[in-house]
């Protein structure tokens, strides 16, 4: 099986479409959280997933928007209520089983949701070996790896939407892992909506950059 992975859109529907042209067809899609802000649903990045049958897990940007805190941003006249019932209804975590081998994603960590990051030089990924799964994917920290921990082989996509990896110079990615034997590849390419600021002809302001 060849599996499409995409984390950590934060709303940019742009990227997500040029990450789903470049990346081709896929037997599945898996998307391992936050593709919204804390703050900002977007309906367009929601109806994509839904339309492409994705996998997908819930991020720390979910967790927030769908508490208490995040009320006011739900009940927004912009928000479409049937894709936010559609967000609300997934789970934080998925273990499934592809081809015969099990598969288990997260966002953050297993052992706190939505909270602590495993970036490539964290000690904790050693952790990931007790999972007992062939394939563990996660997203959270918008850094690529690739990494066999245990019997395990750990893929992070990067970022589909919010460069932040200086490893890759600061490109949007996401991976492709063929199940059958085992590689992974990463695409790296850059954000549709700054090169689009670049070349709009309006120069920015003084002391600007590209930070988000």
């Amino acid at each position: 099986m060849r599996l499409g992975i995409i984390s950590d859109i934060h709303c940019n529907i742009e990227a997500l479409d040029t990450a789903l042209a470049r990346m081709g067809p896929v037997d599945e899609l898996l998307c391992a959280g936050d593709a919204v802000y804390q703050f900002r649903f977007s309906n367009e990045v929601v109806a994509r997933l839904r339309e492409r049958g994705a996998r997908f897990i819930l991020g720390n940007h979910e967790e927030i928007l769908l508490s208490a805190a995040g009320v006011r941003a739900r009940e927004s006249p912009k928000v479409d209520r049937e894709l936010l019932a559609w967000t609300s209804a997934h789970p934080n975590t998925l273990r499934t089983t592809l081809n015969g081998k099990t598969l288990f994603m997260f966002h953050a960590t297993p052992w706190a949701p939505y909270r602590d990051y495993l970036y490539p030089s964290s000690a904790d990924l050693q952790k990931l070996a007790q999972l007992e799964a062939d394939f563990v994917i996660y997203g959270h920290t918008h850094y690529q790896l690739e990494r066999r921990i245990g019997d395990a082989l750990v893929i992070n996509p990067g970022s589909a939407g919010e460069p932040r990896d200086p490893h890759n110079g600061f490109q949007l990615s996401y991976a492709v892992l063929d199940t059958i034997d085992e590689s992974v590849t990463f695409d790296n390419f850059p954000d549709p909506t700054r090169v689009v600021a670049r070349h709009s002809g309006v120069s920015p302001p003084p002391g600007a950059s590209d930070a988000r």
